[in-house]
């Protein structure tokens, strides 16, 4: 990956961000389906919210932390098993 198509940090956070907002509103219905069904009858709208809430920023965190790293560390995995394999196939 070359420079200017790596991600800056705001970037990794924003696209994290949008990320884990699409999947909240996923998993926030599907709570109110998937709960009831194993006997959480007595989960409220905002019970429901604020633990989707506590793992949103887990997720946002997650999201974020292995961005990061794969931006760092897959680049030099790449441009060290390229030079090896260049040398091999020569």
């Amino acid at each position: 990956m070359t420079d200017s198509a790596r991600q800056t940090r705001m970037e990794s956070f924003v696209e994290a961000w949008i990320n884990v907002a699409i999947g909240f509103g996923i998993n926030f219905v599907a709570n109110l389906v998937i709960l009831p069904a194993f006997g959480f009858t007595s989960l409220t709208l905002a019970a429901n919210f604020a633990i989707g809430l506590v793992y949103t920023v887990i997720s946002v965190a997650r999201s974020y932390i292995i961005r990061r790293w794969a931006q760092d560390h897959l680049r030099r995995f790449n441009k060290s098993t390229a030079a090896f394999l260049s040398r091999i196939l020569k």
